[in-house]
């Protein structure tokens, strides 16, 4: 498919939904990729990318910046505590905060190093026992609290149940956020974001559709 291709379907999707296509950023998913692959994006001119692991972040990106000017790089994987600092420094936007403890950490971190990047709280709106994200029915309290704490909020992320309809999902999301006074909505992946774009998304994570699938082994 290639970054072509998604970039075309994006304007497209935004057009329809008649919304301007710079209203919506386009993380390029990078995790797992060989660096190659993510390099050849970067010579296409692309800047904004996801990674899950802040590990894996630190190995990669560094070298990346020396060559390449303007990447903006986005941590949509689970954040631990204990990562948070190794996290601030990495990352342009943080797109998973799920719980008080981490919101406590990063309000004080922030005050440590005089900035903090823009974050977005994670909510599991499908309410999945095994996945992360605050309960729909807690995210107004858990915005307040952020707020209480001088947090940069940008918006709500979520990533819909597989064998759900995602539209369902990303307008509760988009209601959710409307009605705490939230504009970032990331929302939406390779199968899904002309969807999400049509509900609102600011942000759509799209990984192999525009790497190529990702080799686990």
């Amino acid at each position: 498919m290639g970054l072509q291709e998604i970039e075309a379907r994006l304007r497209k999707a935004a057009e329809d939904a008649g919304r301007a296509p710079e209203s919506v950023d386009l993380i390029a998913v990078s995790k797992v990729q060989p660096n190659e692959r993510v390099e050849a994006v970067l010579r296409d001119g692309h800047r904004i990318f996801g990674e899950n692991r802040v590990q894996e972040a630190a190995g990669k990106w560094p070298d990346f910046r020396e060559q390449f000017e303007g990447i903006s790089l986005h941590l949509i994987g689970p954040l631990q505590t204990n990562k948070a600092r190794q996290a601030m420094d990495l990352f342009q936007a943080i797109h998973t905060v799920d719980r008080p403890k981490l919101a406590n950490t990063l309000a004080r971190l922030a005050q440590e190093i005089g900035a903090c990047p823009d974050l977005f709280i994670q909510v599991n709106t499908g309410e999945e026992p095994q996945k992360a994200g605050i309960l729909p029915a807690d995210t107004d309290a858990f915005v307040a609290e952020c707020r209480t704490l001088d947090l940069p909020l940008r918006g709500l992320m979520c990533i819909p149940p597989v064998d759900e309809e995602p539209s369902l999902h990303f307008a509760l999301l988009a209601k959710m956020a409307a009605r705490n006074g939230l504009e970032g909505l990331s929302m939406g992946m390779s199968g899904d974001f002309e969807q999400a774009i049509a509900l609102g998304a600011t942000h759509v994570r799209v990984g192999s559709a525009i790497f190529g699938e990702r080799d686990y082994g």
